[in-house]
């Protein structure tokens, strides 16, 4: 089985190549330039030399139909754009451009080379925007709250317009918040066990946050490729939510986090109302139950063990 994985160099994209690695796959990755593109993520997961990398912009048909073509995959994954939610109020029409442009290409490159080529799509919860609390499943209707909402959306439909108009095996993963040591500090939950773990040896900084109040779906983003992975491998095209099913607040988080060093996370941080979003959801979560019942995919690691995970793997950074 061969894949091409678009975005192979952000966090779920380095996961996920050494996922099918694992399964035997032969895995491309595209990047807009693969002589100069940074690729840390196969780097810290030891498979950099083990993943072909092949130049192509998502933005233009022509490149994306180049490509397609010569590689010939069974499987593509599309996880590039624009990926901070917070950056598409700053960056829309480029949010715009790189997630609904660029699903768009290689939805018309698969139909137009005429091949059985699966196709997985990177959707988002932020799709749902406010639900009042309750957990969103894949019948919940869409309110997008921000450009990169708004986005992704348009690339959800995009994808379910395939499948039914071109019968092409096109499916999206509605995933919920998902994180990892990959995840770069301009994600707060990164931002937060890296300045904790500096705080804790002995750093005089503060943290600076925004809304602390609201609450998110945290899970493990090594078990969330396992979930698209699963959707390709399904007998018919779908679109699932991942989640825990769980959700708690960005206070909850810190203060957890604050917890490994038997510290008041309220003695070390600040509040910064420049780092409040213009409109934000109050809380996501997900009803992972069609997941569960037709992928078999559930998963394994909540908040806590999320926190577990990055904490160990900062510290031994640090050390």
């Amino acid at each position: 089985m061969k894949a091409l994985i678009c975005g192979i160099s952000g966090q779920d994209g380095s996961y996920l190549a050494q996922l099918l690695l694992e399964k035997g796959y032969d895995v491309i990755g595209t990047s807009r330039d693969a002589q100069i593109g940074s690729f840390s993520g196969l780097e810290r997961l030891g498979i950099r030399n083990r993943v072909r990398i092949e130049s192509m912009a998502l933005n233009d048909f022509r490149s994306v139909l180049q490509v397609v073509k010569r590689i010939a995959p069974d499987e593509i994954y599309n996880l590039a754009g624009q990926s901070s939610v917070g950056l598409s109020f700053d960056q829309p029409v480029e949010t715009l451009e790189s997630i609904a442009i660029g699903t768009i290409n290689l939805l018309e490159a698969i139909r137009f080379v005429e091949a059985p080529i699966r196709f997985y799509n990177a959707g988002s919860s932020e799709c749902f925007g406010e639900t009042g609390g309750l957990a969103a499943n894949e019948q919940t209707p869409f309110r997008p709250r921000s450009p990169y909402a708004v986005a992704k959306s348009a690339a959800f439909w995009q994808v379910a317009n395939y499948r039914e108009a071109y019968k092409l095996f096109a499916c999206t993963g509605i995933l919920f918040n998902h994180e990892s040591p990959l995840r770069p500090e301009r994600f707060v939950t990164r931002k937060i066990i890296a300045s904790v773990c500096r705080i804790g040896n002995g750093s005089q900084e503060r943290l600076r946050l925004g809304n602390t109040s609201i609450k998110r779906d945290w899970g493990w983003a090594p078990e969330y490729v396992d979930a698209m992975w699963r959707m390709l491998q399904a007998d018919f095209a779908d679109d699932y939510v991942v989640a825990t099913g769980t959700s708690h607040s960005l206070a909850e988080f810190i203060e957890t986090t604050f917890g490994y060093f038997g510290l008041d996370w309220l003695q070390y941080t600040d509040t910064d109302e420049s780092l409040f979003r213009p409109t934000d959801i109050q809380e996501g979560r997900g009803d992972i139950r069609k997941a569960a019942q037709q992928l078999g995919w559930q998963a394994q690691t909540d908040m806590a063990g999320v926190i577990d995970k990055m904490m160990a793997a900062e510290l031994k950074g640090l050390k």
